[in-house]
Formats: structure tokens, C-alpha cells, sequence
């Protein structure tokens, strides 16, 4: 009977620690890394998830809550391109499992989100064809695909937007909408009604052609990548059924026939 409850919890701690591992999106190379598990057991180490498709003010409330930033350096963290007299970055905070200092100040986290950024971004195989494409353009188009595609759909949505941008037809795509409307008192992805459409904001992409201004989230890698190399498509129109499956069109009329059919 001893036995078995040995086994038992024996059972309960591996399974608890691969959940982990699955959770915070560690790579299972680095079970085979002794120092990683040092660096694991170190008190003074801090484990943050950042996931795809925040923005940099909710990105400061993770990082504030884990390392026990003030205000005013979540503030600096918001802000941390003025400090290093650059754009603004938003769209660079690259989401990933981070393993930081338990006293690491904004711009230290800053430092390694960017890092982390241009060693994924590099990896992005990039088509000849989109090599005119700056990376302002691309992270502003992934960040749109990240908040409203699927995994499975990004690509595909990824065509659809070039496809709205080289025709000259307005984006209208609601993500931009909350981006602008967003607020850390009213939420920052609440849902878009009707006469939001109306927002007075660069970000409304209904009242504005072309992109936003800015990335309006921080993408992952596939969105990214998505951005740089989208599926080939006539599709101008798309929606998610109930079950969050995609369907597009690339007539306006299939479209309508579309909302009739799946929503």
C-alpha cells in the first residue's frame, strides 16, 4: 500500500512538471540541460509566460505583477522606446516563455524581449517577391492577423488583407477598432458594436485606407510569418462560424450569403 502511494505521487509530480513544461511553451530540448534546471531551482529567477497578441501596456501588467514593478516602471516599460530614442515598439515585444531576474528593471526586459525578437524574426524564410516589404509594414499586418486569426487561418487571412490593400479597399477589420478604443478602465479587447465604427482614430480602419499606423499588438512567429508570406486567395470577405471555423469570399454578395448561412 506504501508502495502505491509513493507510485502514486510519484506519478503526479512527473505529470505536474511536463504540464509545466507544456504550459510555459518550454522547449523539451532543455530537459537534457542541467543548467537549465539550475537556473530553474534559483530563488531568484522569475518564470513569465508573455502571450501572442498582447499589447505593450498588458505586457507591463505581466511583467509588473512577476517582478514587482511600481507604476511608474510599468510606465517605463510602456515607454521604453523614449528612453532609447527610438519608434515605438510596440509589435517587438516578442511573446515567449521568459526566465528573468527577479529585479530586472523595464529596460533590461525591454533589452531581452527585443533580443529574443530579431533571433526568431531572423529565422522567417522571406520570398523574394516580399523582400520590398519593410518590417513596419509586416509586424503591422501580422499584429492584425494575430488578433484575429486561428492558427490554422493566417495565412489565409494574411491574403485576404493584401489582397483589401492592393485593390485600395478599406481594411474595416474590428481588432484595429478595439486597438483604439482599448483602456486599461474599460478593457483593452472589449467588443466592437456599431457605432465604434465611428471612432475618431488613425487605428479605425473602417473610416481610414490602408494600415494603421502601428502594430496593434505584439504577433508570435507564425503571424509573422504569415504576414510575409500569405496564401494565395480571390478571397476579399471572410467570417468565423460559431464553431470559430473560417469563411471567406471574394464577393460582397458571397459574403452576405455567407453571414446568412453561418452566423
Amino acid at each position: 500500500m506504501k508502495w502505491k502511494f509513493i507510485i502514486s505521487l510519484f506519478t503526479i509530480s512527473i505529470v505536474s512538471f511536463f504540464s509545466m513544461f507544456f504550459y510555459y511553451g518550454f522547449d523539451l530540448k532543455l530537459l537534457t540541460s542541467l543548467s537549465f534546471y539550475e537556473t530553474l531551482a534559483n530563488p531568484e529567477i522569475r518564470i513569465i509566460k508573455v502571450s501572442e497578441g498582447l499589447r505593450k501596456e498588458e505586457i507591463a501588467e505581466v511583467m509588473g505583477n512577476k517582478l514587482g514593478w511600481t507604476e511608474k516602471e510599468k510606465s517605463n516599460f510602456i515607454n521604453g522606446h523614449l528612453a532609447l530614442n527610438s519608434e515605438n515598439l510596440e509589435g517587438k515585444y516578442f511573446p515567449k516563455t521568459y526566465l528573468l531576474q527577479r529585479d530586472e528593471d523595464p529596460l533590461g526586459v525591454t533589452a531581452v524581449m527585443l533580443q529574443e525578437f530579431n533571433k526568431a524574426t531572423s529565422k522567417i524564410k522571406k520570398p523574394k517577391a516580399t523582400k520590398i516589404i519593410n518590417e513596419e509594414t509586416a509586424l503591422t499586418i501580422a499584429s492584425i492577423i494575430q488578433r484575429e486569426a486561428g492558427k490554422g487561418d493566417m495565412k489565409l487571412i494574411s491574403g485576404i488583407i493584401w489582397n483589401r490593400l492592393f485593390s485600395g479597399m478599406k481594411l474595416q477589420i474590428d481588432a484595429t477598432l478595439q486597438y483604439a478604443k482599448g483602456s486599461e478602465e474599460t478593457g483593452w479587447w472589449k467588443k466592437v458594436k456599431p457605432a465604434d465604427k465611428n471612432i475618431v482614430s488613425s487605428y479605425n480602419t473602417y473610416l481610414h485606407a490602408g494600415l494603421p499606423p502601428a502594430p496593434i499588438a505584439n504577433p508570435g512567429l507564425a503571424a509573422i510569418d504569415a504576414a510575409y508570406n500569405p496564401q494565395k486567395t480571390s478571397c476579399l470577405f471572410y467570417l468565423h462560424d460559431k464553431k470559430g471555423k473560417i469563411h471567406c469570399s471574394a464577393t460582397y454578395e458571397g459574403h452576405k450569403a455567407n453571414i446568412a448561412k453561418y452566423l
